[in-house]
This record gives structure tokens, sequence and C-alpha cells, in this order.
């Protein structure tokens, strides 16, 4: 029996909107999908480099006008990698026209826009993906089920960190990301942060936010300066539902760091850590060695952690960030298909931008603020 098409268009080219047709390329040739994936369409902001995208990624065909994709009856699936502040938007638009949305984080500028696009997709019975692809890791999963199996006992304390330095260099262009209607570190590359410590421990209660900027001006592009007024590295105490407390901090200016997307996880009876820079390791901490034997342990991914097997039959030959978009991209092709839920709709990129948008307001009053249920 033949397996019905999800016809796909991709709107925005640059890194995102690679990954993504790198994802929609990958998935079918490792996972056994219930769909076959049609690449129909792809839009930028001018037809050439919409035509080197289509060329590139293997879509069908091309266009400058996104809005066309939304009105094509082809189309099933808008995927949307276009600058942050465009997603309302564009999502609001194809949920209107009855079609499936993928969309990068963050989900929207404002946390009620994002609700509001949460709720718009479940009124029209659409399914909505949002970009929270390092949470497909393998190692991830074996974290959080040794957590929740209480192979650590009581949890003590958690930290977690995302800190790159692609805006490290104080002469580097004023970008979509300095946006403030959408942009600084906490909700660029913060958001991972919170998505993963809640993905760990479960939801966040309480925050104590300290955001700064600290590149104050930025060249603009036409020879003038552009003033900053979005968070060049933002910090945060957390308070879980659970009673655990701990940290996380975003930082774009993090020089020397490329991918430090890390975690810790303190507890009564040993600990566990991982760093994105070396995504493939969980490094576990037994307190039950005897003396002279203690130190963090490397596991390194391999077919025992689902769903390694499909990419490579030899543990340690790891795995890569494209593989963990391809990932992400069966797990949403499966839920369309109603065949699962949906591994991280909108509803849930709404509470990651409820808990950015919460932590930049504790910043600015200087106290504890109740993250809203």
């Amino acid at each position: 029996m033949a397996k019905p098409d999800l016809t796909i268009g991709l709107i925005g080219t640059g890194f995102m909107g690679r990954a993504h047709a790198f994802g929609f390329a990958a998935a079918p040739r490792v996972f056994e999908l219930p769909m076959e994936i049609r690449l129909k369409s792809v839009a930028d902001v001018t037809e050439e480099a919409a035509a080197r995208a289509a060329s590139a990624f293997g879509f069908e065909r091309s266009t400058a006008d996104w809005r066309s994709l939304i009105d094509d009856p082809e189309i099933d699936v808008i995927d949307i990698t276009a600058p942050n502040a465009l997603h309302k938007e564009m999502a609001l638009a194809a949920i209107a026209a009855s079609k499936h949305v993928y969309c990068e984080k963050p989900l929207a500028p404002l946390a009620a826009d994002a609700l509001e696009m949460a709720e718009a997709a479940e009124a029209a019975g659409v399914k909505t993906q949002v970009g929270f692809n390092y949470l497909c890791n393998p190692m991830f999963t074996l974290a959080r089920e040794m957590i929740a199996a209480g192979d650590l006992g009581e949890i003590r304390g958690y930290r977690g960190l995302h800190c790159e330095d692609y805006m490290a260099d104080p002469d580097a262009p004023w970008t979509f990301r300095h946006d403030p209607a959408g942009g600084g570190a906490l909700a660029d590359i913060g958001s991972h942060a919170l998505a993963t410590a809640e993905f760990l421990l479960g939801p966040i209660a309480r925050v104590m936010g300290d955001c700064r900027t600290l590149i104050g001006e930025r060249p603009d592009g036409r020879g003038g300066r552009r003033k900053v007024e979005v968070d060049d590295i933002a910090r945060a105490f957390l308070t879980f539902e659970s009673g655990v407390t701990g940290s996380i901090e975003a930082n774009w200016l993090a020089t020397g760091r490329t991918m430090q997307h890390d975690f810790e996880v303190y507890s009564s009876k040993g600990a566990i850590a991982f760093s994105g820079e070396r995504l493939n390791e969980l490094h576990v901490f037994s307190s039950a060695d005897g003396p002279g034997r203690t130190g963090f342990r490397r596991i390194e991914a391999g077919p025992a952690h689902p769903p390694y097997g499909l990419f490579c039959v030899a543990p340690g030959h790891q795995l890569g960030f494209n593989d963990l978009k391809a990932i992400e991209v069966a797990g949403y092709v499966t839920a369309i298909a109603g065949l699962s839920d949906e591994p991280f709709g909108f509803r849930k990129g709404a509470r990651i931008q409820t808990l950015v948008e919460t932590i930049l307001a504790s910043s600015a009053a200087g106290a504890w603020r109740d993250v809203p249920g």
C-alpha cells in the first residue's frame, strides 16, 4: 500500500533553513516513516536566493513570495525558519489555511503571541513543531531516564549553560537577533537551556533573572551605528515545582565557545554531566564507588541508545547536529500521521517563551517572579 505524501513548503534558507532541509532529506532514509516526504517549494527574500536553495536542497520550485506557499493547495506543511519577528504572521496565516506548521525557536517575540499561535493551531486541529532538536539527543533521554528511575537518588541541584561566541566581536553588525521584537541571548540560546532544564527536571515554578547588555551599539550596515537594547548575557536562578533549585546562563559573548550547551545534575547518589561540545557523551559519577576509585565515567552514545542504531551500528561513531534535526523531523511526521503526540508543539514553545519573558521581567524588577501556569 502506497504511503500518503506529505508536501513541504520552506520559508527561509539560511543556517536553520538548510538544517531543516537536511532533516527532511535524511529522516526518510533513516526511519520507516508513515508518509512520503516531498520537498515542494521554498521561499526566500529574492527569487535568486530561493532558486539557489531549491537547487541545493532538492525542492521542486521556488519563490520570493512566502504567501504563495500559504495559498498553494499542494503544500501540507509550512516550515518557518525566517527571522523571529516574522514567525507569528507566517504561522497564523498557515494555520488559517489549515496547514501544519514547523517553526524554529523562539516561537514568537512575546509569550502572548506564542500562546495565540498555540491556541489557533489547536482550534484548527493542525499539528505543530518548534525547533528544539537538542532535546532529541539520545544522551538527553538517557539522563532523563536515570533521573526518573531514581538512579541518582534525591536531586540536589541543577546547572545549565548555553554559551557561544558568535556575538563576541563588538564590530559585528546589528542583526535580527538584536531586534527587541524577539531578540537577545536569552531568547536565542537561553531558550535551549530552559527547554533542557524542564525536559530533565520538570516545570520551573520561580525565577530570579539578571540580564545584561554589554555591547551597547553595533554597526548598522549603512555606515552608522545602531543601539542594542537586548541582553548579551542572561542568568537566572531557578526553583522547580519539585523544590529542586538551580540556575541557567545564556551568553553569546562567550569568547572561545562555539557550542557550550551543557548541564550538570547533582544528587544524593552521584551526578551527571553533559557538554554540547561532546554531544555523544554523558558523564556519570557514582557516590557508591569506593575510596580511590571515584570519578566521572564516560558513557558513549551507541545502538543501545535509540535511535542511534538507525544511523550507525557501531558505538562511539557519533551523531551530529543535523542527525538530531532528522530525529526531530521523524517525530513530527509521525505526529502528523496521527500515530503519536506532537514531540514539542506550539503549546510547549509558548511555555518556553513564558519562561524567557518571566526571567526578563524578574531582571528588570530585581526580584523573584512566579512563572505563570
